[in-house]
């Protein structure tokens, strides 16, 4: 039976402070790849979800760096995933700045709404978000400091796994 569970936003922010500045040797780093930030977001959100999603093609899931799903290292497919998703893993709805909350997405885009970053929510504050990120590894960066033409925020409502 599927049953909704909290998603555990400390324990990705932990994830988070613990591998923004450095590499987790468990998963492949996409750096030379076209980057390594929805990787990077992904394994937070495992750590704060525990669970993924093995649907072929539209899953959410991580087993190497040649068995995993587009959604794990693509900042579109993570998207579409994350609010299409009515099954296993972590669910999101989009939503704006204010409503961001530590652990959450921001996806940065360009002016023909190409998304191309995803960092992690680590800590929200009233004059700014502070994010952590691959790729241009930082970690408790104002997100005011990014240059972008569009932002959309993820807000991680939930997840979903078999009891």
């Amino acid at each position: 039976m599927l049953i909704e569970v909290p998603y555990n936003r400390i324990l990705a922010v932990e994830y988070a402070k613990t591998w923004a500045l450095k590499r987790n040797p468990a998963y492949y780093n996409f750096q030379g790849l076209g980057g390594d930030c929805t990787n990077f977001a992904s394994q937070c959100l495992f750590a704060g979800s525990n669970v993924m999603n093995y649907t072929p093609v539209l899953g959410w899931y991580y087993s190497g760096s040649k068995d995993r799903s587009a959604s794990w290292s693509g900042v579109q497919y993570l998207f579409n995933f994350l609010t299409t998703n009515q099954d296993v893993g972590p669910y999101a709805v989009e939503t704006d700045v204010s409503s961001l909350e530590a652990g959450d997405l921001v996806q940065l885009g360009n002016s023909e709404n190409h998304f191309y970053h995803t960092p992690v929510v680590v800590e929200t504050g009233p004059l700014d978000i502070f994010v952590a990120a691959h790729t241009l590894d930082s970690y408790m960066r104002p997100l005011s400091t990014y240059l972008y033409d569009n932002l959309r925020c993820l807000h991680i409502s939930g997840v979903r796994k078999y009891q």
